[in-house]
């Protein structure tokens, strides 16, 4: 089993993620809701995709994206290859750039399909 961590606060939004993302075969699906619990949860497990909301509570999601991503190469729990997919209701146009110079692999603005995040999901960790 591989493991996606999803990082959002809001409880209906986590719901739907989990419910969507538990579909795809052999992904175990596990959920917080800062980016605090994120950085220890992954202090202590592999995981094959993030999923990440950009407003969170006390630390954002763009310094939790830098934080993974400054992790080391072949960690897996982080490093410049692992998939991250951003949904996020931002409304700063800059977003989107900002995020593909962090290597975030999809973005998704709020209101999202949680069947294409799914889709996009097994494609990157398909491909992984």
């Amino acid at each position: 089993m591989r493991t996606v961590l999803i990082v959002e606060d809001t409880d209906l939004c986590s719901e739907a993620l989990e419910v969507a993302l538990s579909r795809v075969p052999n992904v175990e699906v596990h959920a917080v809701a800062t980016a605090e619990e994120a950085l220890q949860y992954l202090g202590g497990a592999d995981i094959c995709a993030l999923v990440t909301d950009l407003h969170l509570p006390s630390m954002s999601g763009f310094d939790l994206i830098e934080a993974v991503r400054s992790r080391p190469p072949g960690n897996k729990s982080g490093g410049p290859a692992l998939p991250i997919l951003v949904i996020s209701g931002d409304s700063d146009p800059r977003t989107p750039s900002r995020l593909a110079g962090l290597g975030v692999s999809a973005y998704f603005p709020k209101p999202y399909s949680p069947a294409e995040v799914r889709s996009k999901l097994e494609q990157l960790i398909d491909a992984s």
